[in-house]
This record gives C-alpha cells, sequence and structure tokens, in this order.
C-alpha cells in the first residue's frame, strides 16, 4: 500500500477519534457545570454528599479542556487521547467505588451507574479510534 493511500486511510479514523473526543468534550462540561451549579438540589435528589457533587464538577471542567484540545488538534496526539482514556477509565473506577462505598438510594446508584457506563463507552470508543489511527 503507498504511503498516500496509508495517509488517506487514518483520515477517516482521526476524524472519527476527533468526533468522540468532541463528544465527550462537551458531555464532560455540561456534567460539570450542572455539578456545580445544582450540586445541593442533586445531592439531595441522589442521596450523595452535595460536596462530593461540587468537586466532582470542579475536576470536570480542566477535563473537558483537556479533551476539547485532543479533538481539535491537527493529527492524532496520542499523548492527549490516551491521557482521556485513562482519565475515563479512572472515572468509572471512581464512580464504581463511590457506588459501592457510599450505597446512595436507588435514584443515586442508576445515576453513578449510568454516568459510568457512558463514560467507559465513550473510552472504549476512543480507544478504536485511537488504534484506528495507527494501524
Amino acid at each position: 500500500m503507498t504511503e498516500h493511500a496509508i495517509t488517506r486511510r487514518k483520515l477517516p479514523a482521526f476524524a472519527s477519534l476527533r468526533n468522540v473526543l468532541g463528544i465527550d468534550a462537551i458531555t464532560c462540561l455540561a456534567m460539570g457545570l450542572a455539578l456545580i451549579a445544582l450540586a445541593g438540589p442533586l445531592g439531595e435528589l441522589f442521596d450523595l454528599p452535595a460536596r462530593l457533587l461540587f468537586f466532582a464538577g470542579l475536576i470536570l471542567l480542566p477535563c473537558a479542556t483537556l479533551m476539547y484540545a485532543a479533538a481539535r488538534s491537527a493529527g492524532p496526539n496520542r499523548a492527549l487521547a490516551w491521557t482521556v482514556i485513562l482519565g475515563n477509565l479512572a472515572w468509572v473506577l471512581a464512580s464504581l467505588g463511590i457506588a459501592v462505598a457510599l450505597a446512595p438510594a436507588s435514584l443515586g446508584m442508576a445515576f453513578l451507574l449510568a454516568q459510568a457506563a457512558v463514560v467507559a463507552v465513550l473510552a472504549g470508543l476512543e480507544y478504536r479510534g485511537l488504534r484506528a489511527t495507527i494501524a
């Protein structure tokens, strides 16, 4: 296969990775802002500490910035993409740990598990997109 053909094949894979990183950045920013602005009411609704939700929201803002930077890079920035993927996996593990440690009421447990599942799916799609840019 010629170098030109290889480059053409990698461009759609990189576009796909960029799209997933962009979606991840938007959802991360939205969740961060919601957790910061509504920490009290969400804490009551989900039977979770408002401070936990507030600080989780604060953590998400620089994460969203990193995801946006990875999505906007000129080419596949493997270091940034891996940082996002590993950060997402850490978020999933932390969410599961919080679910076990705090054992919130049903709605809170559903919230923790649902957002962990969404983040896990995004990490999987980002990994798949990154692998496609390497192949």
